[in-house]
C-alpha cells in the first residue's frame, strides 16, 4: 500500500502566552502624563559640609558632613531620577528620551535635543568651599571633556550672623600682589569678602575667583557643568589624610581678574502679575525669578520651554490637569521641574510662600 505524501504546508503553531509578539506602541500611541516633578535628591559629602540642608531645609537621609544636595541633574556622573508620579523611578535621561517635547518644550527640545541644559543645587557651606573659578564654554570646548562651562549663581536661603562669601579681590589688589599673597599663604589679605543675608543674589560668571562659608545654605543654578579649578584650600586635607588636590595652573589661566562686576544683585520688581514677582538675574545661559505670594495664584506654563520651582518657604499644593483636579503636594527645600506642556496650573497655600522659578530663555 503506497505511503501517504507529506504536506509541506508547515502546521500552524499554538501559539503560547510567552511567544506572543508585544505590541510596541507607536510615538503617536505613547502614554503621557504631564505632572509637577520631583526628584529624589542625590547627596555630596564635602570636606566643608555640615549637617544644615537637614536642620533648615529638612532634608532626610543627608550623610555626615553633607555639603550638597543636587536636586535635579542630567550629568555624566549623576542623573535625576524621578521620585513621584507616573514616572517614579524614571531617570532624566528616559523621560526626556519618552517625551523630548512635552517636558523640554519646542524652542528647547530643538537646542537640547536629549540634554538638560541646567544644575538646580542646594549647597550647605559649614566651612569654607576651596577658593575656586569656573572655565567659560570656549575655554571647556577645547581644554575639557565635558561640553560647556560654567556659569553660576547663589541665593542666600539661610545666613547666620557670621556668613560669609567671597567673590573676586579687593579694589586696587594687582596680579602681582595676589600671587605673592598665594605663594605666601596670605590670600585672606586681598580677597573681596561679604557679609549676606537670606534673599541675597550673587552672580558669578565664569573667571570669577569665589567661595563661601559660616554656615550658610545657598540654592545654587548653574550650567550642566561641574568644572571646578581649585586655587587655594586653606591647607586642608580629604577625608583619608591626604592633600586636596589644587589646579592652580588651570584656575590663573581662567581667572578673569580685572572684571569681577556687580557683587551683590538687587531683585527688580515685575509687573503684570496678581503677587510679587522679582527678577532676581538674567544672565546668557539661565533666568531666575522669585515668587511670593499666599493663598492661591494661577500660572500657566510656556509650550516653548520647562521651568524649574525650588520651594524656599512655605507647603502647599500644585492643582493641575482638566479641571485643575489633579493635585501635588510641596514643601520647603523640595524641587519641581514644570512641563513645557503642562499647560494652566494653580499653587495654592495657606501660609506665606517663597519660590525661586529657573529656566532657559
Amino acid at each position: 500500500m503506497p505511503k501517504p505524501k507529506k504536506s509541506h504546508r508547515k502546521a500552524k503553531p499554538k501559539h503560547t502566552k510567552s511567544k506572543l509578539k508585544r505590541h510596541t506602541p507607536r510615538h503617536s500611541e505613547r502614554k503621557i502624563e504631564l505632572y509637577p516633578i520631583r526628584f529624589k535628591e542625590i547627596y555630596k559629602k564635602k570636606i566643608w559640609g555640615g549637617n544644615s540642608l537637614r536642620k533648615v531645609l529638612g532634608k532626610r537621609g543627608t550623610l555626615p558632613k553633607t555639603g550638597e544636595s543636587w536636586e535635579i541633574t542630567l550629568h555624566e556622573k549623576d542623573v535625576s531620577i524621578v521620585a513621584n508620579g507616573y514616572y517614579k523611578g524614571w531617570p532624566l535621561a528616559k523621560l526626556i528620551s519618552h517625551i523630548p517635547q512635552e517636558i523640554m518644550g519646542n524652542e528647547h527640545y530643538m537646542r537640547f535635543y536629549n540634554n538638560f541644559p541646567l544644575i538646580v543645587k542646594f549647597i550647605d557651606a559649614k566651612e569654607r568651599l576651596s577658593l575656586q573659578v569656573h572655565p567659560s564654554d570656549e575655554h571647556a570646548q577645547r581644554y575639557e571633556t565635558e561640553g560647556s562651562g560654567k556659569t553660576e549663581t547663589w541665593y542666600v536661603v539661610y545666613a547666620p550672623e557670621n556668613a560669609k562669601v567671597i567673590r573676586g579681590v579687593l579694589p586696587g589688589t594687582t596680579i602681582g600682589e595676589f600671587m605673592k599673597h598665594l605663594q605666601d599663604n596670605t590670600i585672606d589679605e586681598c580677597l573681596n569678602v561679604m557679609s549676606v543675608q537670606e534673599g541675597d543674589v550673587i552672580f558669578i560668571p565664569p573667571g570669577t575667583i569665589h567661595t563661601a562659608y559660616g554656615g550658610v545654605v545657598l540654592l545654587e543654578v548653574q550650567q550642566n557643568s561641574d568644572i571646578t579649578y581649585r586655587l587655594h584650600d586653606w591647607g586642608r586635607t580629604d577625608f583619608n589624610g591626604r592633600q586636596r588636590q589644587l589646579d592652580t595652573e588651570k584656575a590663573l589661566n581662567v581667572m578673569d581678574f580685572y572684571s569681577m562686576g556687580v557683587s551683590k544683585y538687587k531683585p527688580i520688581r515685575l509687573g503684570g502679575y496678581s503677587y510679587k514677582r522679582k527678577l532676581l538675574l538674567r544672565c546668557e545661559k539661565f533666568v531666575m525669578e522669585l515668587m511670593e505670594f499666599r493663598k492661591r495664584i494661577k500660572e500657566k506654563a510656556s509650550n516653548d520651554r520647562f521651568h524649574i520651582l525650588t520651594i524656599i518657604d512655605g507647603t502647599g499644593v500644585f492643582y493641575y490637569g482638566k479641571d485643575k483636579k489633579r493635585k501635588t503636594t510641596f514643601k520647603r527645600g523640595e524641587t519641581y521641574l514644570i512641563p513645557a506642556y503642562i499647560g494652566e496650573y494653580d499653587i495654592a497655600t495657606r501660609g506665606n510662600c517663597t519660590i525661586v522659578c529657573s529656566y532657559v530663555m
